[in-house]
């Protein structure tokens, strides 16, 4: 007992371990930094591409802790999220990163550390984190302070809260039991009219419409900023687990089975895309000009979509 206690190593005073396979394990979040493309996933790995994906290298990263999200406010500002409630930010575009936080002061306090599974900035100055049982953590400072900021949000059960994006220039949240949310004038977090009763893992879009997708292929869409939302034509039955807008206005999921699904009529319909290796997804990212970086349970890879569904 003693000796396995002595050999505990805390993931948050735990570096991320060097790996020439980190880019083949578990990939939870991506982003751009400029024209550089981040990945954040398992055990603190952290990785940066400046080729549109073809070639990765490893980042310093203090932690060891899962990672779940990225985000960057610019080429170089970034911050990842992940379990025991950490927080990282970056000031070189992704290649070394420090801790800003994490979740000991909670659990001291309550017995427990609520994981973070998302993060978004609108600015070097302005963000929010947000995660499990209605955690929601905000910054006007660029993460100089973190404070508690559940009181803006209409969570009263205190939903999971599993992503947070900016769609069409509005702010989402999304989570669990149809809950759904968007950012007003006055910063507070309204609840929208859900279509859907089961959990959402994230939304996407464009300037003309915004997909909320989850459970079981559910995905909706709206045309009006969430007022109304219309079913959308999936053809699949496993988990919607991300989603990207194209250059050419062209939206994409991806599923936790591997299918890469691309609606060319503003999310009414989605269609297959063949991929030469799919692989159970967690994260997706468009690239300028075409193409999208996709990262799961087995690492990282570019795809192109067919020349059919380019021309979108």
């Amino acid at each position: 007992m003693g000796a396995s206690a002595a050999a505990f190593a805390d993931p948050l005073d735990t570096p991320a371990m060097a790996s020439p396979l980190a880019q083949r394990t578990l990939v939870n979040g991506l982003a751009h930094a400029g024209a550089r493309v981040v990945a954040a996933g398992q055990r603190g790995h952290i990785l940066v591409s400046d080729d549109r994906g073809a070639n990765w290298r490893q980042a310093n990263v203090p932690v060891a802790a899962d990672l779940t999200a990225v985000a960057f406010a610019d080429a170089k500002l970034g911050w990842a999220v992940g379990h025991d409630g950490v927080i990282l930010h970056s000031r070189d575009g992704g290649s070394t990163w420090t801790r800003q936080a994490d979740g000991r002061a909670e659990a001291q306090q309550q017995g427990q550390v609520r994981p973070l599974l998302d993060v978004w900035f609108d600015d070097a100055e302005h963000g929010m984190a947000v995660g499990a049982f209605g955690l929601a953590l905000c910054t006007a400072d660029g993460g100089g302070h973190w404070r508690h900021c559940e009181d803006q949000l209409d969570n009263p059960n205190g939903l999971h809260l599993n992503a947070v994006r900016k769609v069409g220039g509005a702010v989402y949240i999304a989570g669990e039991q149809g809950l759904l949310l968007k950012r007003g004038a006055d910063g507070r977090f309204a609840a929208l009219p859900s279509p859907y009763k089961g959990s959402f893992f994230g939304v996407t879009g464009n300037a003309a419409t915004v997909v909320a997708f989850g459970l079981r292929g559910n995905a909706y869409a709206s045309a009006d900023g969430g007022q109304t939302w219309r079913r959308a034509e999936t053809g699949v039955q496993t988990g919607l687990t991300a989603g990207a807008a194209l250059d050419g206005g062209a939206l994409a999921l991806v599923s936790q089975s591997g299918q890469l699904l691309l609606s060319r009529d503003g999310g009414a319909t989605f269609v297959p895309e063949t991929v030469a290796r799919p692989q159970p997804a967690a994260a997706a990212l468009a690239l300028p000009g075409g193409g999208l970086v996709i990262g799961g349970v087995r690492g990282l890879y570019a795809h192109v979509p067919s020349a059919a569904q380019a021309k979108n």
